[in-house]
């Protein structure tokens, strides 16, 4: 087993609208997707495995095991106005950037068969400095998406403030029109820490995607879930940098297959 999705439903879907947040810079991504999944209800239908992922499970206080993953879920429109959602949230990205290749196609080729023909990858931009007010910096796979979306408080100015989008935020926007998709990535401001989420910048990113989403969900929550998600995410960090030091130990990879965290 390399990369493997487990479908446990299949939802039958109009058009629907693709949404990916996953750990990285301030975790803004993940924090943002996982709220907004929470807040609205959405279903969860699939979970997508990996060997890319580091090779241990995590222990809950109950002794209870817990596999890292990405997990897929659905929410039908309610009004006119509205799309169908899937929204997939993870635990990690992959340890080489092999594994982001073969996982972002893996997705895509889901997302294709699921009817998906747009996309929307959540992300934190590093400015190196704490934000009062995080401006969202958006980036797209196609020039009609920009003016579509210009007038949702999005900044496209990521070509001058950002030049690269690393890891599967940016990977997924640039693979998928190979897959007749298109979409746009937005960017939260944030100091540029990972393992310390910043909820003011995920915050910022979720008022943007509520407004073309023609959603509102109540945001006086996002504090204390972003408490919740903080000690997770720094568990699942320890774990990972004891892992690798252990699997050093070990046996030393070879230069060109070194580990390394790309988020």
């Amino acid at each position: 087993m390399v990369t493997q999705i487990i479908e446990f439903e299949r939802p039958k879907l109009k058009d629907p609208l693709f949404i990916q947040g996953l750990p990285g810079i301030g975790n803004v991504g993940r924090i943002a997707a996982g709220y907004l999944t929470e807040e609205i209800g959405a279903k969860k239908f699939a979970e997508l495995i990996s060997s890319h992922f580091m090779p241990f499970v995590l222990l809950h206080e109950t002794s209870e095991t817990h596999l890292l993953k990405y997990e897929f879920f659905y929410w039908r429109a309610k009004k006119r106005g509205q799309r169908d959602l899937i929204i997939m949230v993870g635990d990690m990205q992959s340890i080489t950037p092999e594994g982001h290749y073969e996982i972002a196609e893996e997705i895509l080729k889901y997302l294709k068969g699921i009817g998906v023909k747009e996309i929307i990858t959540l992300g934190g931009l590093n400015v190196g400095e704490i934000i009062i007010a995080p401006k969202v910096i958006g980036a797209s796979s196609d020039l009609e998406l920009i003016k579509k979306y210009k007038g949702y408080g999005i900044e496209f100015v990521a070509g001058t403030r950002a030049g690269t989008i690393v890891g599967a935020a940016g990977l997924l926007l640039g693979l998928a029109k190979y897959h007749g998709m298109r979409g746009i990535c937005l960017l939260g401001e944030t100091v540029g820490l990972p393992i310390i989420p910043d909820p003011r910048s995920a915050e910022a990113v979720l008022k943007v995607l509520l407004k073309f989403l023609d959603l509102k969900i109540d945001l006086s929550k996002l504090k204390k879930r972003v408490e919740e998600m903080e000690k997770f995410i720094k568990k699942v960090e320890d774990v990972q940098k004891r892992a690798l030091v252990q699997m050093a130990r070990v046996k030393p990879p070879p230069e060109e297959e070194k580990l390394t965290y790309i988020g």
